[in-house]
């Protein structure tokens, strides 16, 4: 979820502009910037999906390391390290364990970006028409509640995602509609949902912090050295965002996975409180540094993953524009 927050907020820009000229455009002209909406959604999803691929070893580290302190004694935890849990996968699991849930998140890709892409350019017009407030309030404000209703749209893949990342050397749900099927059969319909309240409460700040430090970031950058590179200064801007929405919205996020985890495997639940009363849980027997377990390789995969999407969709819309104007 923090990475697509952060992609929207490099590629934003120019929407006010568009917006005003939308009302003077030509019938062809419409077709035309449908059809570029239409590139960059492609462009968007695929770009995400090729990121997330390449990201995928580190994203599931990360997963496990949020997890361990469910079913485990906190104090064997202490001792575990990036490596160590590689090597241990490697050795267990085998190699391609790396990928474990990567296929459910390239399926989340499509309809989480379509209906993000489409819902922030109605909220974004809904705003911009009835005077809502200023070109970045608009696009800040379009952007959160564009991520929560694709969150909330597409949420029962992400959690179907995490409990086959988490699996380890039993797999007690073969696939993406075994996993399905199997969750709505033993935890009902809302079993899809646990830990959706922790994600909706991230998705504000996480896309409010991307937008401030990353404008503020470029602005100074471009003040003092003008002459650099716009997709060099957009990388470290970006990636810059990303480091410091991650850390502040990371501890929501392991709330996220523990409760997607509840139940799980016909387990007895281990939180049986709301996202704050699961908050209070983990702070209490973890301290807080149980709230940043598996923050190492989140950090470790914030500007590859940020670098990945942003090289892929630029080339990706070279292409589809190139297809278009023929």
């Amino acid at each position: 979820m923090q990475t697509e927050a952060r992609v929207r907020v490099v590629e934003g820009g120019g929407s006010s502009h568009k917006l005003v000229s939308r009302h003077h455009q030509t019938p062809s002209q419409h077709h035309r910037s449908q059809i570029g909406a239409l590139s960059q959604l492609i462009a968007g999803g695929v770009a995400g999906a090729v990121s997330k691929t390449c990201t995928a070893p580190l994203a599931r580290l990360t997963i496990l390391f949020q997890v361990q302190g469910m079913h485990s004694d906190v104090s064997t935890l202490k001792k575990a390290s990036i490596w160590r849990e590689a090597s241990r996968i490697v050795s267990e699991e085998g190699f391609r364990a790396f990928w474990k849930g990567n296929l459910v998140t390239i399926v989340h890709r499509l309809p989480y970006s379509s209906i993000s892409f489409y819902s922030f350019e109605r909220y974004k017009n809904v705003g911009h028409e009835t005077n809502f407030g200023s070109d970045v309030f608009v696009r800040l404000a379009g952007g959160g509640l564009a991520g929560i209703t694709a969150a909330s749209a597409t949420y029962p893949l992400d959690l179907v995602r995490t409990r086959l990342s988490a699996q380890r050397n039993v797999n007690y749900y073969r696939g993406i509609w075994h996993a399905l099927r199997t969750i709505s059969k033993e935890e009902g319909v809302f079993g899809l949902y646990k830990g959706l309240g922790a994600c909706l409460l991230g998705v504000g700040p996480n896309l409010a912090i991307s937008f401030s430090v990353y404008d503020t970031v470029r602005s100074y950058w471009q003040l003092q050295r003008p002459d650099d590179s716009t997709v060099m200064v957009s990388l470290a801007c970006g990636s810059l965002s990303g480091i410091a929405s991650s850390t502040v919205s990371f501890p929501l996020d392991l709330v996220r996975r523990r409760m997607q985890l509840e139940g799980a495997g016909g387990r007895a639940p281990v939180y049986k409180t709301g996202v704050f009363g699961t908050f209070g849980h983990i702070l209490r027997a973890e301290g807080v540094r149980g709230l940043y377990r598996g923050i190492l390789p989140e950090y470790y995969k914030v500007v590859p993953s940020i670098g990945i999407v942003f090289m892929t969709y630029e080339k990706l819309k070279q292409v589809l524009s190139g297809i278009e104007a023929c």
